[in-house]
């Protein structure tokens, strides 16, 4: 007899982006050119000071057990850097290296979270924000990000969450924002600040793509006066200096903060790898100038997609002030073919041609707030992204196929229209 699992673990529901991605390797194995706008990896090699720190790590023993807060070598590095690159005063005991930025979530919610307690939550959202406030029975309160404000986040909304809310404990603050491309401005983090500053209240700010901002600079809340005691910031290697495999990451709080993510670090993981570690202070200290360079090109391929999607009869997209995403709205085009925005992704992927498809997530993967909308990533080469729009706009022209995908996958078919943006 088979062990039955927890209410928790039989909910829970897998990223999409790694369900659309092993959906497309299937396809591309049987034969299917796929162009793969479905993930959030860079598709620059990680830079060569980077990989020679890693193997001369590895060759100099550093592959044993480490500080479950990270090396010094490591923790040292990162305090330079944010304090170089965001203005900060922070030093070596508020930092903690983890495994990517991911993990950080689940530990700010044992570290802050009663079961009860409610989190703000801006939507679309990270899919992965939920299960993790969920481990702890916490309750996920959604504030929709609006198209018309550039998805930017509703500061009345935090304000009726901490009046309405009989338990008001932490926000979630992603910016740039996966996967619409918004940016939190440097008034509404101070905005936010004068809100929750001094309260009962923490923050988790997920800032994986602080080097992605195309316009003016990233701003981070750990700026804001006292807000190191109330903030948790996570920073990734894994889009800046494309070191997605490495799996390194680190946040920055104060050290009380540090030294409880430390304690729950040591139950859950151990230590993050030295040589991985000293490869990102590798990174951090030699390699800023490449990061800037792949940074510029990201920011080229972006604009790139935004200006050919735009150029389709139904889609309209903002240009995002930061991340590596287009977050099209296909509202209109869906009404018009009766299908859901995830179903016109996998339409493209797998029913508007046998032999070729477009890779990409519709908006509902991260909330019903990102209905009518389709997310694409821009790391593929510039006439694959030329390609993909192209195939796009052909694809949305085959109505009679794309009824015949609507009619075999009753679960896409379009049961009330999307409103206007």
């Amino acid at each position: 007899m088979a062990v039955s699992f927890s209410h928790f673990a039989s909910s829970v529901k897998a990223e999409t982006a790694f369900t659309v991605l092993a959906a497309a390797k299937r396809l591309i194995a049987a034969g299917k050119d796929v162009i793969e706008l479905e993930i959030g990896d860079s598709p620059f090699p990680t830079p060569e000071p980077v990989v020679e720190a890693g193997i001369q790590a590895i060759r100099g023993g550093r592959t044993h057990y480490g500080p479950s807060l990270g090396i010094p070598e490591f923790r040292e590095a990162a305090a330079e850097y944010v304090n170089r690159e965001y203005g900060l005063t922070v030093a070596e005991d508020n930092i903690i290296a983890g495994p990517g930025a991911k993990n950080f979530e689940q530990l700010f919610c044992e570290a802050f979270l009663n079961p009860g307690d409610g989190v703000l939550v801006f939507s679309p959202h990270f899919p992965t924000y939920p299960p993790n406030i969920a481990r702890r029975g916490g309750r996920v309160v959604l504030s929709a990000l609006q198209h018309a404000h550039d998805f930017r986040p509703n500061l009345d909304d935090v304000q009726k969450f901490l009046a309405d809310d009989p338990n008001p404990k932490a926000i979630f603050l992603n910016s740039p924002h996966n996967p619409t491309g918004g940016i939190t401005l440097l008034e509404d983090l101070e905005a936010l600040a004068e809100i929750v500053r001094g309260r009962d209240v923490a923050v988790f700010s997920d800032e994986p793509y602080d080097r992605m901002v195309w316009n003016g600079k990233h701003h981070s809340l750990l700026a804001q006066p006292e807000m190191i005691e109330q903030t948790v910031a996570a920073y990734t290697f894994s889009k800046s200096f494309s070191m997605s495999g490495w799996r390194l990451g680190f946040a920055v709080s104060s050290t009380k903060t540090i030294e409880m993510l430390g304690k729950l670090t040591n139950t859950a993981l151990s230590c993050v790898p030295p040589f991985t570690q000293l490869a990102g202070a590798a990174a951090m200290r030699e390699a800023c100038d490449e990061r800037d360079r792949q940074m510029n090109e990201f920011g080229r391929k972006v604009k790139l997609l935004v200006d050919r999607l735009n150029d389709v009869e139904g889609i309209s997209c903002l240009m995002p002030g930061g991340s590596f995403y287009a977050f099209p709205s296909v509202a209109s085009l869906c009404n018009q073919l009766g299908i859901t925005s995830h179903g016109l992704a996998m339409y493209l992927l797998e029913g508007a041609d046998d032999m070729q498809g477009v890779a990409c997530l519709g908006g509902e993967c991260f909330g019903e707030a990102g209905a009518g909308f389709l997310r694409l990533s821009c790391a593929e080469p510039d006439h694959r992204l030329i390609e993909a729009v192209s195939f796009i706009a052909n694809a949305i022209e085959r109505t009679s196929r794309v009824e015949a995908y609507v009619a075999a996958h009753a679960l896409y078919r379009l049961e009330a229209p999307y409103t206007s943006e």
